[in-house]
């Protein structure tokens, strides 16, 4: 197993050039079951990273573009009138696949943003007192615009929360470019992209993440964190429950990745920029200087 996710980051990386560890964080996030948002300007690749993963996950793909005149029923569904059987019949909306591209999230309304929610959190949606159940597994990557630009309606933070991880791309340095402006079209590549794991193992991966072991300092270590998010007078919000299971589910799947059955304070460090920056308010300034305060400040138990 290792070597075939070796050869499936090999592979995302000939494709997404010159970012391995964005790569290395979204596959980290797949594997402990959250989801993924990726805010950065456009044409840096966010689509692409996303397509790359649900070919080398082979996993049944769906890519929805957020509007402002988006509905949620266009993203759940919704129940038709027929007419010869004289009752209402559900019609599932683009949300029932495997994987999502929710395409700019942040261009629709909180009323569409929020038809995310019981699907991100319980892997479900209710539509008219009806529950259905969505396919295993389930993976939301959703892109988002920076909020500076015209047409944005920033996310919530209940929504925010949703997502295990945020990334960004940034814009690849010389060396990548110079390849990508030399090379084939990633939609080339992409056409021609083998399957390097199957859902399949992709559920013994996951479940595998949840039998890592974390050892009581690394525990203490780990709420020694949290609690000095929620007691420092600069954050305005700190980590919350759910930020701390993620934040430990992440450190799990890295160390997985990583070939260790046991997490170390090195991949509780390696994740806590993406799980949490998007989760703290503070005037201290950007996301990256706000995780390294807390890991200056919270010594390694």
């Amino acid at each position: 197993m290792d070597n075939t996710l070796n050869n499936l980051l090999a592979s995302a990386n000939q494709i997404i050039l010159g970012k391995d560890r964005q790569i290395r964080l979204s596959v980290c996030c797949l594997l402990a079951k959250g989801h993924l948002l990726i805010e950065d300007v456009p044409g840096v690749g966010k689509t692409t990273l996303s397509h790359t993963l649900a070919k080398l996950f082979g996993m049944d793909y769906q890519r929805i573009q957020f509007t402002s005149d988006i509905l949620p029923a266009d993203i759940i569904g919704s129940s038709v009138f027929v007419a010869d059987q004289q009752l209402f019949k559900f019609h599932p909306g683009p949300i029932f696949k495997q994987m999502i591209l929710a395409d700019e999230i942040n261009r629709a309304t909180p009323k569409a943003q929020s038809a995310l929610l019981e699907a991100m959190e319980e892997q479900q949606v209710t539509v008219e007192g009806t529950t259905y159940s969505l396919p295993k597994p389930f993976f939301v990557i959703a892109t988002q615009n920076p909020t500076s630009h015209v047409g944005t309606f920033p996310l919530p933070e209940s929504q925010l929360d949703r997502f295990l991880m945020r990334i960004e791309l940034g814009y690849p340095d010389h060396h990548a470019e110079r390849q990508l402006l030399a090379g084939l079209s990633r939609h080339e590549l992409l056409d021609n992209l083998p399957v390097q794991m199957s859902v399949e193992q992709l559920l013994i991966l996951q479940q595998a993440v949840g039998n890592v072991y974390a050892s009581p300092a690394l525990l203490d270590y780990l709420q020694a964190i949290i609690d000095f998010t929620r007691q420092t007078e600069n954050y305005h919000c700190g980590l919350s429950p759910r930020a701390g299971l993620a934040l430990l589910n992440a450190a799990k799947a890295w160390a997985l990745m990583a070939g260790r059955d046991a997490v170390v304070p090195e991949d509780v460090q390696a994740v806590l920029p993406a799980v949490a920056g998007h989760r703290i308010r503070s005037g201290m300034g950007d996301s990256e200087t706000i995780v390294a305060a807390i890991l200056n400040n919270v010594a390694v138990h």
